[in-house]
C-alpha cells in the first residue's frame, strides 16, 4: 500500500474534523456568561429586596382592632396576639395571629392587616348563637357547636338536645321547621332527638308535639295543616299531640273528661 497516499488522506481527515470542536467550545463559553449575568441579576434583585424587608420590618408598636365585641373582649384579642408581636411589621405571621384568635369561643371570623409603617389590625367578627345545645352549649346559624359551656346563655334561645355529635343534625331539623311553625303562628321552644331516633318538639305554649322516628316532615306539616286548627283555641288544656299515626293523630288533654280528639287506634308500632 503506498504509504504517502494514507498520510495525505489522514492529513485531510483531520483538517476537516479540526474546527467543529472549536465551534462547540465557543457556543459553551456564551451561554455560561449569559447565565452568569442572569444570576447575577437574580442575586442583586434578591439582595435588595432582602436589604429592604429588613429596613421596613420595624417592630410592631401598635394594635388596633375593630368589632361589635359583644361577647369576645379587647383584652382577649390582646391576649391571642401577644405571642406574635414580637416579630417586626413585615415578618409577623398573619395567618398565625388569624387562627390564633379565631380559636376564641365566640370568634367567627378574624381578618388580620398591616398598617404601616408598624401596626396591625385586627377585625372580628363574632358567632351568632341561633340555639341551645343541652343545659349550657351553644349552636351557631350552620348547626356548629362552638361554645359547650356558656357562662351566660339568652334564655329567649330554642333548646335542642340529642346524642353526641348530632348537634348538626338537630340544629338542621330546626332551622327547616321553624319557618313553617312561625308562618303558622307557633313558636318551637325545644326539639328532642333520643337514642332511638324519634324527635319530639315543644311549643312556647307547653304543648308538645311527639313526631317519632319515621315520616318526620311529613308529620310535622299535619300538625300545621290539621292538628294545630283543633287546638288553636285550647291550648291551655293539651299537655301533647300524638303525630304517630298513618293518618291521623291523638290530642293529650289535662283535664281526662275533655273529648277525645284523632283515631282511636294505637300509634304505629314502629314508633312506639
Amino acid at each position: 500500500m503506498n504509504l504517502n497516499w494514507l498520510m495525505r488522506r489522514n492529513r485531510f481527515k483531520n483538517k476537516a474534523n479540526a474546527g467543529k470542536p472549536r465551534w462547540k467550545w465557543l457556543s459553551r463559553g456564551i451561554e455560561w456568561r449569559s447565565y452568569t449575568r442572569r444570576a447575577a441579576l437574580l442575586a442583586l434583585l434578591g439582595g435588595g429586596l432582602a436589604t429592604l424587608t429588613w429596613a421596613l420590618d420595624r417592630p410592631v408598636r401598635v394594635i388596633s382592632m375593630d368589632g361589635s365585641f359583644q361577647r369576645v373582649s379587647p383584652g382577649q384579642i390582646e391576649k391571642a396576639v401577644a405571642p406574635f408581636s414580637q416579630a417586626g411589621f413585615m415578618s409577623a405571621d398573619l395567618d398565625g395571629i388569624q387562627r390564633s384568635v379565631e380559636a376564641l369561643p365566640w370568634v367567627e371570623r378574624a381578618r388580620i392587616q398591616r398598617r404601616w409603617p408598624n401596626s396591625l389590625h385586627v377585625t372580628v367578627i363574632e358567632q351568632t348563637a341561633a340555639a341551645r345545645w343541652g343545659e349550657s352549649g351553644l349552636l351557631n346559624t350552620r348547626g356548629e357547636l362552638f361554645v359547650r359551656s356558656a357562662t351566660h346563655v339568652p334564655a329567649e334561645l330554642p333548646r335542642l338536645s340529642g346524642p353526641d355529635g348530632t348537634e348538626s343534625q338537630v340544629a338542621q331539623r330546626y332551622l327547616s321547621v321553624q319557618g313553617r311553625m312561625l308562618e303558622a303562628g307557633m313558636r318551637i321552644a325545644a326539639l328532642r332527638l333520643d337514642e332511638r331516633g324519634a324527635w319530639e318538639m315543644d311549643l312556647d305554649s307547653g304543648v308538645t308535639v311527639r313526631l317519632g322516628r319515621r315520616e318526620v316532615d311529613e308529620r310535622i306539616d299535619r300538625f300545621i295543616h290539621t292538628a294545630s286548627q283543633v287546638i288553636s283555641h285550647r291550648l291551655s288544656e293539651v299537655t301533647y299531640v300524638d303525630m304517630r299515626y298513618s293518618n291521623g293523630f291523638a290530642i293529650g288533654w289535662r283535664n281526662p273528661s275533655a273529648p277525645a280528639s284523632g283515631p282511636s287506634k294505637h300509634a304505629d308500632d314502629a314508633d312506639v
